[in-house]
């Protein structure tokens, strides 16, 4: 309980720090784009449009809201990709930093998810513009839409400190995640739908991606307007809680030894 308390009176205290090291996470991710942060908006849109021109052409089967089913899949699971990879490198990137300033070193990789989780929040505009183009009807159950935003930043958490205290000692895990993520990514049905798939009786991929869950029931509550699916709301932020939990304690127990590896 002690522990906890001090880990909280650290964050309070440093929370100014959190806030110029978010800022200038986003500096960088645009330093040299002349768009700049409009990039967020334009980025997502295009490729939501290549994705739906490819393979609308062989799943689409002349539904009209394609496009969103496209880009909701497309935007949560870029949060995930993003936020990971830089909370993987926010250690090992920040190595002066910590060689010179004591700062707990957990606050690097939380400002480098916060601040993609902010420029995903920027980047549902373009969600909402499609579904208003394409006349996606909002439901009460629009209400919902934020859990699995929530359960998905805890997700990303998580995993970012974990993957940002492995590759601290171990650098091949860098090239180890990318590869990762796109099991991951294929394995969300991020622009094929999952009806095939869950008749041909290899539906248990989306019950073990607690990414797809979170995909499926932010789905629901846009674009199709119907309760979430209980079963992956619940079971996907247990495995974000149990990755925030090994992600602490990892952390906490192997950050006295980043020095020695930085």
């Amino acid at each position: 309980m002690g522990k906890a308390k001090q880990i909280v009176k650290n964050f309070t205290k440093y929370n100014n720090l959190l806030y110029e090291l978010v800022k200038k996470n986003i500096k960088l991710k645009y330093r040299r784009s002349y768009l700049g942060i409009l990039w967020t908006l334009i980025e997502p849109l295009l490729t939501m449009i290549v994705l739906t021109i490819v393979f609308g052409t062989f799943f689409n089967k002349g539904t009209k809201q394609f496009p969103v089913y496209v880009l909701t899949g497309r935007l949560l699971f870029s949060f995930f990709q993003s936020a990971t990879k830089a909370g993987l490198k926010s250690v090992s990137g920040n190595a002066s930093m910590i060689k010179k300033v004591y700062v707990p070193k957990y606050i690097y990789v939380v400002s480098s998810v916060v601040s993609n989780f902010f420029i995903f929040l920027i980047s549902l505009v373009v969600l909402v513009g499609v579904a208003v183009v394409l006349k996606v009807e909002p439901t009460i159950y629009l209400t919902q839409a934020w859990i699995p935003l929530i359960i998905l930043f805890v997700m990303s958490l998580g995993t970012s400190l974990i993957l940002a205290t492995l590759s601290v000692f171990f650098r091949d895990v860098e090239y180890i995640w990318g590869v990762a993520c796109m099991l991951v990514m294929y394995a969300s049905a991020i622009f094929y739908p999952v009806e095939k798939i869950i008749k041909s009786g290899k539906g248990w991929v989306f019950n073990i991606n607690p990414v797809y869950m979170c995909i499926a029931n932010f789905r629901d509550s846009v674009l199709y307007g119907v309760p979430m699916n209980m079963y992956y709301c619940v079971l996907s932020a247990g495995i974000a809680v149990v990755l925030l939990v090994i992600g602490m304690v990892l952390f906490y127990k192997k950050q006295d030894d980043f020095i020695l590896y930085l």
